[in-house]
């Protein structure tokens, strides 16, 4: 509840909501105060910058929330699979759902969760690994990385309002650290996503940039791992069952599909019980699907209840609209010994 209103509060044009803003604007300057202050003195060595057992690749972002790190960090995981390269993805794991969809995605690939990224890289090397990516770890910078790849989303990218006024992080000049940066896109237009590259890579004037669109694929039944096509949502009444950053882009992805959606989202990270689980379900009768991220269908999947309607999760796949060349440089750096 209290993010839903938070959602409201950062971008809803009513009285209210930009009365709240203007009541949190000076925490919001206090907060970015206190970022401004810790990256100084990182930029200046007053904060040491802790040497790290492999080769390293941050995936993170400037807001809170949905511009599809996971997915992302999940694909560069499998390309460098594909490189004959032994990636460990090291995390702190919030909210748990992460490390599941992870292995999830990439079976048999280390997964370090822990809060120290320099502790889990090292394990990581341990265990075997040659390299590591860091998923949401651009604000983590005790850890050296070889390069910071930043996420921005053409879906929800608004005015630059730091915490709690908005939902920045950081502000767009932090892009100066980066070193590579990426638009993604779910529903937005690729004209959209490339206004927004254009504008990034001003404050990244040395950084690779690359569009990437988080495509709808399939949709799955989480039991039996049943695939089927997207088209079957057209003009069928859909339940949208998330717990991620961006409720609305999922939603609109399934819209796309020709899906009439009844909207059904908690918080992000949402830890789901079994009287959530019983609600759901009972909103589900009557609904040709009740269809979740699949972030979400690693929490419920194990706790439906098997007289429920079935559960599905809609799947996505990572493409790579402009910038191909550029990940190709990064990931033969990265498999290079």
């Amino acid at each position: 509840m209290a993010e839903r209103l938070l959602d409201q509060i950062w971008e809803s044009g009513r009285f209210p909501a930009r009365l709240a803003r203007a009541l949190l604007t000076p925490f919001g300057w206090l907060y970015g105060g206190v970022v401004t202050l810790r990256n100084v003195a990182y930029d200046r060595g007053w904060l040491r910058v802790h040497p790290v057992a492999l080769r390293t690749v941050s995936v993170g972002n400037l807001t809170v929330g949905g511009t599809g790190k996971t997915p992302v960090s999940a694909w560069l995981v499998g390309q460098l699979r594909d490189r004959a390269v032994r990636p460990a993805i090291v995390l702190r794991g919030y909210g748990g759902d992460e490390p599941l969809v992870h292995a999830r995605l990439n079976p048999g690939v280390p997964v370090i969760v822990g809060a120290n990224r320099v502790e889990g890289i090292a394990r990581a090397k341990e265990g075997g690994a040659t390299v590591a990516v860091l998923d949401d770890g651009f604000q983590h910078r005790r850890a050296f990385r070889d390069v910071d790849i930043v996420l921005l989303s053409a879906d929800r990218f608004g005015p630059v309002r730091p915490l709690p006024a908005g939902p920045w992080r950081e502000p767009l000049s932090a892009l100066r650290r980066a070193g590579f940066v990426v638009v993604t896109r779910k529903s937005a237009s690729k004209l959209r996503a490339r206004e927004l590259l254009q504008h990034a890579l001003r404050f990244a004037p040395e950084a690779s940039g690359a569009i990437v669109h988080l495509a709808n694929d399939s949709i799955v039944d989480v039991a039996s791992g049943q695939t089927v096509t997207i088209t079957q949502l057209r003009d069928a009444p859909v339940l949208a069952v998330s717990a991620i950053g961006d409720p609305r882009a999922f939603e609109s992805q399934l819209r796309s599909c020709g899906a009439r959606v009844e909207s059904a989202h908690y918080p992000d990270h949402h830890r789901f019980s079994p009287d959530d689980v019983g609600r759901i379900a009972a909103r589900a009768e009557g609904k040709t699907r009740v269809i979740c991220t699949l972030k979400d269908a690693v929490k419920l999947g194990p706790i439906w209840p098997r007289q429920a309607p079935p559960l599905w999760y809609l799947s996505q796949r990572v493409v790579v609209e402009e910038g191909s060349d550029a990940f190709e440089a990064l990931l033969a750096r990265l498999a290079s010994r």
